[in-house]
């Protein structure tokens, strides 16, 4: 346990899971697309569906695409800032089934024609957990420093990433391959201990079989 969980988040009220946790699955889809964001869709369920306008929650989200961490003050004035910046945005209600009762399917689209799809919970104290990219299965906290590499499943793959990291000294706290079928595009999420250089990050993107490779800082 470390003092985040004992103490809670740095934020703006009224709720951890409500306002900070959104914001913090806001600023997960930020950092992933990489990009200003220009529209987001965002479907929500479970009780952030039945509340999400009273407990500000539309906001927290809003602000995080925006690149607003759950403590900035300009968290409450997020809808007006998002006009300001050309972010066009929506939100619609459903129920996803087996989700958590805090769950956000957002979707964005940056100036520079990126996209991105990320599903994700806020499942308590302002903590969240990502669960799904782009239709792939994942799984991180986005409390360390992860890298996303997306890549052909290929044999050899695996092993030219981790390699390439452990030359670099770079400790793997955690590790999680997704793929969807045999041969086609898969995801590795990877969990840091230390901070990620650009020049590593940029290492990887020109190994055989990468496509992308995604780096988010803690947040």
């Amino acid at each position: 346990m470390n003092v985040f969980d004992m103490i809670g988040p740095v934020m703006i009220g009224p709720s951890s899971s409500h306002t900070a946790g959104a914001a913090r699955l806001g600023l997960a889809a930020h950092k992933i697309l990489g990009q200003r964001p220009v529209e987001a869709q965002i479907l929500l369920s479970g009780s952030f569906a039945q509340t999400y306008k009273g407990h500000g929650t539309d906001k927290a989200l809003i602000a995080g695409i925006l690149g607003l961490r759950s403590g900035d003050e300009r968290l409450r004035d997020a809808l007006a800032l998002a006009d300001q910046s050309g972010l066009r945005y929506s939100f619609s209600t459903a129920d996803l089934p087996g989700a958590h009762p805090n769950t956000a399917r957002i979707q964005l689209t940056g100036a520079e024609g990126g996209r991105c799809t990320l599903q994700g919970s806020s499942i308590g104290g302002g903590n969240i957990l990502i669960t799904q990219l782009d239709g792939m299965e994942v799984s991180f906290t986005g409390q360390y420093n992860t890298l996303l590499i997306l890549h052909y499943d290929k044999p050899g793959t695996i092993a030219a990433v981790t390699n390439y990291m452990a030359e670099s000294t770079l400790n793997i706290g955690n590790f999680r391959l997704t793929r969807p079928e045999k041969g086609g595009i898969a995801v590795m999420t990877i969990e840091v201990d230390d901070q990620i250089p650009e020049d590593l990050l940029t290492g990887l993107r020109t190994l055989p079989n990468v496509t992308r490779a995604i780096l988010i800082r803690s947040i």
